[in-house]
């Protein structure tokens, strides 16, 4: 398979039987296999081609310092940051095609911390006992496949070997396409990345359409929480080459405490790493929560709409409006000359504007003047006379990010030829 392999992650003194499983199914489909060991206490079942002295090493640690530590929580970070610098190197040499992992809570920890560090698109599927749960905290931001086991993997039966050999059949399907895809940067274009709500879509649409017509890729991404996350995770990645963030409505939620938050470090990574960005207030006059029954009883007396039976939609204040301005502005300040806002006189979402039930221009313009109080004289902010989703405050985003996109392109290309 084109020199390529398959890391398999397991403690092999506990689960070294189910692992050596899955490395023989996928040796019969063709694959070649690495077994990193992640175990610590007890004697492997099975030889590793990593073996649990190095990864804990490379984790910082001693295997003899773990085990008389005795510290599970410790020994969990310790391996997991070992093995993710060891599969790292396999995928920076060119080497990896796919990574699977076993365990319950401990080694699915170890796997998730493996996978999170490896890019979008390498496959990643966990095979796990804890699979059928809340499973943020091992997905993160990555394209991570979660296989519940059904049963404990505690040996082979007529149940795990089912379960086993189809985990080792489906990532050795996507490491077969991954090995022999077509990664000829020629075809790439330019990569935007927008966000978007349903209440926002009019706008992402159209200047998705423009800028698409300018030659470039738009990925857009929806502001639920993990979208915010996401893009900004493939921000840190180097994956983008402008953002168009008009939906910052996870703001919204992360002050007010709204169930789509996407954490205090939303609109960072941008100014990070430099990269040209335009930003709106996009759905800043909503906070999501589930169906009614599910809001916070402290809200009982605020302005909400039922965007749908599961969601249920609270209009912010202007007294959060103005913190929500403070909050945007010092974001945007860590990137002068690569970020403009851009804000629609006349609402911010589809309901939002004239006659429709979240209007409250004092609410938005206490967003406004809060924005401007704090914002640097070096960050360009756009008022224009238009609702967020009118073509003309679209097209206006677009281009603006389109051009700012070709200066910075210029300016590298300028400066790699050395003038």
């Amino acid at each position: 398979m084109n020199g390529k392999v398959v890391a398999v992650l397991a403690t092999l003194d506990t689960k070294g039987v189910e692992a050596a499983y899955i490395r023989d199914e996928l040796v019969r489909l063709g694959h070649a296999v690495y077994l990193v060991d992640t175990g610590i206490l007890g004697t492997p079942q099975v030889a590793a081609d990593i073996d649990r002295e190095i990864v804990a090493e490379a984790g910082g640690a001693s295997l003899k310092a773990l085990k008389e530590a005795g510290d599970r929580g410790q020994a969990v970070s310790a391996m997991g940051r070992g093995a993710s610098l060891g599969v790292l190197a396999l995928h920076s040499e060119g080497r990896l095609a796919g990574v699977i992992g076993i365990g319950g809570s401990a080694g699915t920890s170890i796997a998730a911390a493996v996978m999170q560090a490896l890019p979008v698109g390498l496959p990643k599927l966990i095979v796990s006992t804890i699979a059928s749960g809340d499973t943020r905290a091992y997905v993160g931001v990555k394209d991570v496949t979660l296989m519940y086991s059904v049963v404990d993997i505690a040996g082979l039966n007529r149940f795990s070997r089912e379960v086993l050999g189809n985990a080792a059949a489906a990532i050795g399907g996507m490491a077969t396409r991954y090995a022999h895809k077509d990664i000829s940067p020629s075809k790439h274009k330019p990569l935007i990345a927008a966000t978007m709500f349903g209440v926002t879509t009019q706008c992402v649409t159209c200047a998705k359409e423009y800028l698409e017509a300018q030659g470039y890729e738009v990925i857009v991404f929806h502001a639920t929480g993990s979208g915010g996350r996401a893009m900004e995770g493939l921000v840190e990645d180097g994956m983008f080459d402008g953002v168009l963030d008009v939906t910052t409505t996870e703001w919204a939620d992360e002050l007010v405490g709204g169930i789509q938050s996407a954490g205090p470090h939303r609109l960072e990574a941008m100014g990070r790493h430099n990269i040209p960005h335009v930003v709106a207030p996009g759905a800043l006059d909503m906070v999501n929560f589930g169906p009614p029954g599910t809001v916070p009883e402290k809200f009982a007396e605020r302005l909400f709409y039922r965007h749908n039976p599961e969601v249920t939609l609270m209009r912010t204040t202007a007294v959060e409006n103005a913190l929500l301005g403070g909050i945007i502005a010092e974001r945007l300040n860590f990137a002068p000359g690569q970020v403009e806002f851009f804000i629609p006189l006349k609402g911010v979402s589809a309901i939002d504007r004239q006659g429709q039930p979240f209007f409250d221009p004092a609410a938005d313009e206490s967003f406004r003047n809060a924005l401007h109080a704090s914002l640097k004289q070096t960050v360009p902010v756009h008022e224009l006379p238009n609702h967020i989703n009118d073509p003309a405050f679209a097209l206006a985003m677009a281009r603006r990010l389109d051009e700012m996109v070709k200066i910075r392109t210029a300016c590298s290309s300028h400066n790699a030829e050395g003038f």
